[in-house]
């Protein structure tokens, strides 16, 4: 977000450097395109560099370039803009690829991810990025991410690709493990964190949180008063957090003026917090001492005690899954506005995002050495989170600087918080070379390992259920 990015250290002198070729891969994303090409406009630094949109959806595509070039000249960004229906046509001598690609429909997909398994008794507590349906949604996504990776290996093999495509951690591990490309993959699930610490320390740092702030789910009932809240806190303290994405740990908290530690009142006013105000990160903080930054909805996708098919705990922590017809409903309506945004040629700063997803300032910071210091970055392990496997892509702060990414030194986590996450790595890696090898013994492997599965014949049959549900979508495992 603007006011995080600032926090940060995000370069904004305004000085120039050489132009550069930006690469948007999914420009008509609904969570991101949008957002990255905005503030792609707005960058000083940026002006006069060559921003080329991809997707292969033609009405949407359509849209969104009549709209960036319409900004474009607005702001005076002298972009030079392009569009293409594939990637191939952009790749060539691009310096920066933003993948934002998702394979649809989305909502669609994703409700058959949780339905299919319901029928075998195996009920998910959210189905995004773990559970089985966290296998299926990588495996669609990575085999045509994978193409896009590979043809930058031919075609732009220095250039960054900068992911935002979940899976996360499974996307990133996939283009790591198995190209030469160099990846950096960028979440905002860090400002759950930033809004829960707002919230418990709203009095003590005169934080003004809304009432209805009950939630930090994705859903539109909450989200308003979650980032409202979230604003406010980022500018007050410093959250330092480490694991894999969705599912990372805070390890430091302190306030960003006089580098106080916090942490031991945060724990003190959590306490105090209403106990049906995210109940399972309340009953984890307990049980393992540090605090869980993702918030309830993408938490209890990792862990082994929430889809008990007799407990029902999925009930008793009010765990929601995800609106897959409000979403939809609101992608359709959002599509609708931008078309006529585009054609009456409405006042920007009444439809387009003012903040930035990340991409704006990592580009910025590679292109000036600005040495950028960002708090949520998923890169591959090198050491600096010493008891994980070297080379998994995990999540924590670090610094972006015209030689790359270096990492923030974390060493070791607690062990039992350590195993929850080697866990999450293996079921990643295996689930990556079961995709690109077509491997169903690896498939296989991969759901036995996960947290929701109980029965090995049950996990055989979710597993044929969705090699011949996405069979379309899974073409290496039927060649």
């Amino acid at each position: 977000m603007r006011i995080y990015n600032l926090l940060m250290g995000a370069n904004k002198t305004g000085m120039k450097v050489q132009p550069t070729k930006i690469v948007c891969v999914g420009a008509g994303s609904y969570s991101f395109g949008l957002t990255t090409l905005v503030s792609l406009l707005r960058s000083p630094i940026l002006n006069g560099s060559q921003l080329i949109l991809v997707d292969k959806n033609e009405a949407h595509l359509a849209i969104m370039v009549e709209l960036i070039s319409w900004l474009n000249d607005v702001w005076d960004a002298g972009m030079h803009i392009d569009a293409y229906t594939h990637h191939r046509q952009a790749l060539k001598d691009a310096n920066f690829v933003i993948n934002a690609i998702e394979v649809g429909p989305r909502e669609g997909l994703w409700e058959s991810d949780f339905r299919i398994p319901l029928k075998f008794g195996v009920r998910q507590p959210y189905a995004e990025n773990s559970g089985p349906g966290g296998f299926a949604h990588a495996a669609r996504n990575i085999t045509p991410i994978m193409e896009i990776a590979r043809d930058m290996e031919n075609l732009c093999p220095d250039a960054w690709l900068i992911n935002f495509t979940n899976p996360m951690a499974r996307i990133c591990a996939a283009i790591h493990r198995h190209t030469r490309i160099k990846v950096v993959g960028l979440c905002h699930q860090l400002s759950a964190g930033y809004a829960m610490v707002g919230k418990a320390l709203a009095n003590d740092l005169n934080i003004m949180v809304p009432d209805f702030f009950t939630s930090t789910h994705a859903s539109p009932r909450y989200a308003a008063s979650m980032f409202f809240t979230y604003f406010q806190a980022v500018e007050k303290v410093k959250i330092i957090a480490a694991g894999v994405n969705h599912f990372t740990w805070m390890l430091n908290l302190t306030d960003r003026k006089a580098n106080a530690d916090l942490y031991p009142l945060f724990r003190e006013r959590w306490q105090a917090l209403p106990e049906n105000f995210e109940p399972l990160t309340r009953r984890v903080f307990d049980a393992f001492g540090l605090f869980p930054i993702p918030g309830d909805e993408h938490l209890c996708e990792y862990l082994p005690w929430v889809s008990d098919p007799v407990t029902k705990p999925w009930e008793k922590y009010e765990l929601e899954l995800y609106e897959w017809s409000d979403h939809e409903q609101s992608r359709e309506d959002q599509w609708s506005s931008l078309a006529q945004a585009a054609r009456d040629k409405a006042n920007p700063e009444e439809f387009v995002p003012n903040y930035s997803e990340g991409a704006q300032e990592v580009i910025e910071s590679f292109l000036t050495d600005g040495h950028l210091l960002w708090e949520a970055l998923n890169i591959p392990n090198q050491g600096q989170i010493t008891n994980l496997p070297l080379d998994a892509i995990i999540e924590l702060p670090g610094t972006i600087a015209a030689d790359g990414i270096t990492g923030a030194q974390i060493g070791e986590l607690p062990e039992g918080i350590a195993e929850l996450l080697r866990r999450e790595i293996t079921i990643s890696h295996l689930t990556v070379d079961a995709v690109l090898y077509g491997d169903r013994k690896l498939a296989l492997q991969a759901l036995l390992l996960d947290s929701v599965i109980r029965d090995m014949d049950i996990a055989q049959k979710i597993l044929d259920e969705y090699l011949i549900a996405y069979r379309e979508q899974l073409p290496t495992f039927w060649e």
